[in-house]
């Protein structure tokens, strides 16, 4: 199935997006693509916030999950077209891009560079 999978957890994706799934923490990232498989279109925040004063993992966190999901051969990363770093955090979303963009060109064997965005594009 082809979707966009938008990890955050506070905004909402522009409305503008077809076939979208919000994932708001790891956990909703495990369900979401154990349900549907990769997406074609990643979309990550880095800070996922707190639950009751404890940080949550982060959408860097994520992405391991997903990369070692792909690595054990249970989803087929090669089917993501697109990954965005949406964050706000300037360091996160570079290291979130810097994992993407390494895993691709050493694993997957394509060139399939993240994209750093501001925090306006694609989210309310």
């Amino acid at each position: 199935m082809t979707y966009t999978l938008f990890i955050d957890d506070e905004r909402q994706p522009t409305p503008d997006l077809d076939n979208v799934r919000v994932a708001r923490s790891l956990t909703d990232v495990h369900r979401i693509v154990g349900e549907l498989g990769a997406p074609s279109v990643i979309s990550f925040d880095h800070d996922l916030g707190e639950v009751n004063g404890e940080l949550q993992p982060t959408g860097f966190d994520c992405l391991h999950w997903l990369i070692d999901q792909h690595l054990d051969a249970y989803i087929d990363l090669g089917a993501v077209q697109q990954v965005i770093a949406h964050s706000n955090n300037p360091a996160g979303a570079a290291n979130i891009a810097g994992l993407w963009d390494n895993f691709a060109a050493v694993v997957l064997k394509v060139r399939r560079l993240a994209i750093v965005r501001p925090r306006n594009s694609l989210i309310d």
